[in-house]
This record gives C-alpha cells, structure tokens and sequence, in this order.
C-alpha cells in the first residue's frame, strides 16, 4: 500500500509550531478510563467481512455508505465502498464503487470513465472518501484525481452523482468544490445537505508543502425517485483550514464531516490533529475561520480521518496514525479508544451501527466490522 504515514512525527512538529487552526488555542484533553456508557467499550474485536478489490484490480478503499433502501441495483441493508487507487497503487486513478452484501458478497455497483462523465469534472476521476446515497436511490461519490498518483498532479476534481444502476447522470464542480475528501449528507424528504471537505486545493506547488486554504461547503438539493439531483444552494461553512503535501498520503487534509442531532457540524481537521465545531451548520451563512471551536485535541487523537455519531451522541473518529477508533464526547472527553491493530494508514471510512461499526481497511482492501 502506497500510503504509510511515514512522517507522522514531522507533521505533528509541524502543527505543534502553529500551523494548525487560528481561531483558537486548542487544549489539549486527558483521556478518561473507558466506561461502560461508552459505544466503542461494548466492542470486542474485528471480523472480516469481504474484499473489496473488483475485477480491474482498484485498491484503497476509502469512502463507505449504507444502503437504506433498495432501488436499482442498491439492496438495502448492503454496503456501497469507493476506491480510490487503481491496480497500480497510484493515488487518486481509483474509478471504482464495489456494493457488499450483508452476506458478505461483493459486487460491482460502477465503473467511472472519465470519458463518459455527463459534466465537468477537471482532471478526471480519482474517488475519495466522500460517498453519500441520497433520496431516490442516487449516489454522490467525490473525485480528487490525479494522473500519475502524485499530488503535484491533483486537479480540483467534482462530485459525481450516479443513478440507482450505477450510470452516472450529473457532476457537481465549480469555485467550491476543491478536492473533495469526504462528506456526510442528511436528508428530510426529497431536500438533502451535503457537508462536504475539501483539501489539496488545486494541486501543490513546487516548493509549497502546507496551505490553509481548505473549506467545508454545504450543498443542499432536492431528489426524488425518477428526479434527478438539483443543486439549489451552495455555501461555504469553514474555512482557512489547514492541508500537507504528502507524498505517502497524497494529502493530510480536512476528512471527516459528522453532523449532530443539535446541528452542530464536526469536523476531523486531520492536519491540525483535531476535531472542530461548526455551530448550526444548517443555517450558516458566514464561514468558520480554521473549521471552528476546537472540541478535543491531542491524548488519543492521531491524525483523525473518518468521523461518525455513535447511538449514545458521542464522535467516532478514525486515526490515520496509529489504526485506532477514538470515542470522543461532544464535550471533548475522549472517553475510549479501540486498537484496530492494522497499524497507521489502515482507516479512513466508516459506517456506525447500533451494535457495531463497519469499516474499510486499505492495509488489506477489505471491509471489516468491528463488533
């Protein structure tokens, strides 16, 4: 696997000299013992449950999404992953969403040309962890391509919405869509928000190895079976966050996006090490310097990619350093942690159910559920 995380400790240098976020002073949080209201302490181990390497041979699962209700090709209870390597390793050439069954079957749900793309999308087709179902079956999945899997060759990329067979029917780019990483999406009927983090905004440049130049961009549409996407607003939400060129990584940038019950957006600010809150993320309409107030920074934390809710409220994030799921309090405890023990660069993606958590593991390109 290409990516190692090899310069963790440089990086975390890097942050510890100021090159986070500017809005606050983080401090950093103790870890609690774990407790038995805690999610992550009711989970024991991690089991197997399929390869998601298609036919074309794409590897490094990143984005995960579950299907709630079937239409098409999607079945629900079944598990939709995206790629974002091809055959040969090389970053951000991934073109590739594989469906998993409960059963633990894989299948091909779609194969993306950049070719046969019904819109803009510059640079072509690299899927990230951004990957989202939305209301009549259709599915968004974020696209950070690069040419040659190097991050000098990272163009801004799109979202590339697909119908329930797996054909794409539209892309979404344009000024506020700048490498999208990853994503969550909430629906109310046919009205759905898109919460989207950019990172490695337009490539980097010679010489140039960290900007705080990412944001985070709300994007609210309306769909329906038979109705086709529509973009009817778009907003920028956080901003002047931080992002590094990395070989290994393509980038350490803005990852995981987790929208709470009170409509609070957090956001693994993965560069910075930390987990940051948008307030009324639903409604805002003026851009949180640095992806807002700090939650919780440090203790457990390393290099936070995924974020989820767990059922009892509290933020799952998963570490790019160290293979970890840390439970975090929207208060900023970090009250848990569970060692994967895959090792760093192992997670990204992840989906939270009542009694379990499936994951995708690109240390050997498979998805995996944590029960």
């Amino acid at each position: 696997m290409k990516r190692t995380w090899g310069l963790v400790p440089i990086l975390i240098t890097l942050v510890v000299a100021g090159c986070g976020s500017s809005n606050s002073t983080p401090t950093h949080t103790s870890t609690k013992p774990v407790t038995s209201a805690s999610f992550l302490s009711s989970l024991k181990q991690a089991s197997n449950v399929a390869s998601t390497v298609p036919a074309n041979g794409d590897v490094n699962p990143y984005g995960i999404a579950q299907v709630t209700s079937s239409a098409g090709k999607l079945q629900a209870g079944q598990f939709l992953v995206s790629n974002f390597n091809d055959k040969a390793n090389d970053q951000g050439t991934g073109t590739t969403i594989v469906q998993v069954s409960e059963a633990g079957t894989p299948s091909l749900f779609a194969q993306i040309k950049a070719s046969s793309l019904p819109g803009a999308c510059p640079g072509g087709v690299g899927l990230t962890t951004a990957l989202a179902i939305l209301p009549g079956g259709y599915v968004v999945v974020g696209s950070l391509p690069t040419t040659n899997g190097m991050s000098a060759t990272a163009k801004y990329g799109c979202l590339i919405v697909l119908n329930d067979d797996g054909t794409p029917v539209s892309t979404i780019s344009g000024p506020n869509i700048e490498g999208p990483w990853d994503m969550a999406s909430v629906s109310h009927g046919a009205d759905t928000s898109l919460f989207v983090s950019n990172a490695l905004n337009g490539g980097a440049k010679a010489g140039i190895h960290q900007v705080d130049n990412s944001t985070v961009v709300r994007i609210n549409l309306v769909s329906a079976a038979g109705q086709a996407p529509k973009v009817t607003s778009q907003q920028v939400i956080a901003n002047d966050l931080p992002w590094v060129d990395n070989a290994s990584a393509l980038v350490i940038g803005p990852t995981g996006v987790a929208l709470g019950a009170n409509g609070t957006l957090y956001l693994a600010n993965t560069a910075a090490n930390e987990i940051t809150a948008v307030p009324d993320a639903l409604t805002a309409t003026t851009p949180a310097a640095g992806g807002g107030s700090v939650v919780s920074t440090g203790g457990d934390l390393n290099q936070p990619l995924g974020l989820e809710i767990a059922p009892n409220g509290d933020l799952i994030s998963a570490n790019a350093g160290d293979g970890n799921f840390v439970e975090t309090t929207p208060a900023g405890q970090q009250v848990a942690k569970f060692n994967t023990k895959q090792g760093a660069g192992s997670l990204f993606g992840f989906v939270v159910e009542a009694h379990g958590l499936y994951f995708v593991d690109d240390a050997n390109n498979t998805l995996q559920l944590l029960h």
